[in-house]
């Protein structure tokens, strides 16, 4: 503070010193006010930001070593994206608009060099990452549309298309040695055995192929189930294959065991559409509801809810790389990120916790209610105290026996 005027009107010389010192007082602010006139860093945030899309997505891949995914929209459209937590990073890429009708699927190689698109227009396209430029195409590949693919490895890729033949390709060659139609009807999804000898297949006709790379040769199909199989994924090391239906039930198979389902499990879900591995005994489901759910295979859990697209049906989700963090597409042209890296430490006991009285899930983000959600904290205060309260439910129930 500067000194008062009559303090500078005395003219001693003891009161020099204090008249020079008090100067440099009205320059002491300035430091402050500098500071105040840096720019603030910019927000860090839990997960990504949502990527707002032109048109509805059907996929999403993501790159297997890099913090970049892509999607392919139903105007035949592939976009690719540099995703980042830091607010404002993310960006676009490039485009490519090769398909002349839906883009179905895509998916990267195991280098991330490669994507591969297949989609609507029959055609298989092969794309360079870094440039988004169309390297080559098999026109026709299908008599019908192409719905899935299944990059076996680095020169193999499998197809499935809408009437339920299965291809697989010697991309090296431009040529398929498999072309077997054994399914009714669509087929769903394709999956491969850590060996790459077994393909496994799900179809709108309710069941699951199994087909033989290295002998070329179909081997059997499962018995009929109720709906369609929309999904399927290999869990606990490779002895469970689990394949989601239309129905919202989870059926189970063991390895080897591929004619009759040894378990099955009700999800009360509209649907489960995808299904995504996150250890050998969670996965995380889509559904036609929008909900995202973490469920746990034998005992069979629904953990709780990772997050939603509020009423819209998710065509697809997928896991980064780091499995951080858990992606999705669905109705309401939004890419949206989920926070899972805790997912991978649960561990869901045999005992059978009571459900919450008013029907909800648990939530597993603080974005599971929504991005904006006001009272996500207090609902996170009010879940741990239930927690507490199953918990000492659970020691009073074991003691008693």
């Amino acid at each position: 503070m500067a000194a008062p005027p009559e303090h500078a009107a005395t003219g001693s010389e003891q009161t020099d010193p204090p008249e020079t010192n008090s100067e440099p007082d009205l320059s002491q602010p300035e430091p402050a006010d500098s500071d105040a006139d840096e720019p603030v860093g910019p927000k860090i945030r839990e997960t990504p930001e949502d990527i707002r899309l032109e048109a509805i997505a059907n996929t999403v891949a993501l790159h297997p070593s890099r913090d970049v995914l892509v999607c392919g929209d139903v105007d035949g459209d592939v976009y690719a994206y540099a995703y980042s937590c830091t607010e404002g990073e993310t960006r676009e890429l490039w485009s490519s608009g090769h398909h002349l009708k839906s883009c179905r699927q895509v998916r990267f190689s195991a280098d991330g060099l490669k994507l591969f698109s297949v989609s609507r227009d029959k055609a298989v396209h092969q794309l360079d990452v870094e440039r988004g430029q169309l390297v080559s195409r098999i026109r026709g590949a299908h008599a019908a549309a192409i719905n899935s693919l299944l990059l076996v490895d680095e020169n193999i890729l499998a197809t499935g298309d809408d009437r339920g033949t299965l291809k697989v390709w010697d991309m090296r060659k431009g040529e398929a040695f498999m072309d077997l139609k054994h399914h009714d009807d669509y087929i769903s999804d394709i999956a491969v055995d850590q060996a790459k000898r077994i393909l496994l297949t799900t179809s709108g006709d309710g069941t699951m192929g199994v087909f033989n790379i290295k002998r070329r040769r179909f081997e059997l199909l499962s018995e009929f189930q109720s709906g369609d199989l929309t999904s399927v994924a290999l869990m606990k090391r490779g002895k469970k294959v689990v394949c989601g239906s239309s129905e919202g039930t989870v059926y189970i198979f063991n390895w080897n065991g591929f004619g009759a389902t040894s378990d099955r499990f009700a999800v009360k879900a509209e649907s489960v559409d995808c299904i995504v591995p996150i250890t050998d005994s969670i996965m995380c489901t889509a559904s036609m509801d929008g909900y995202i759910r973490a469920i746990n295979l034998l005992p069979n859990r629904v953990i709780g809810c990772i997050g939603q697209h509020v009423g819209e049906p998710i065509e697809e989700i997928n896991k980064s790389w780091d499995s951080r963090f858990l992606v999705s597409c669905a109705h309401d042209q939004l890419i949206k990120f989920w926070e899972i890296s805790n997912l991978q430490k649960t561990t869901v006991s045999d005992y059978r916790k009571r459900k919450k009285k008013d029907g909800r899930m648990k939530s597993l983000s603080k974005k599971a209610l929504g991005d904006n959600d006001f009272f996500s904290g207090l609902v996170e205060e009010t879940e741990k105290k239930e927690e507490e309260e199953e918990e000492e439910e659970e020691d009073s129930d074991s003691g008693s026996d």
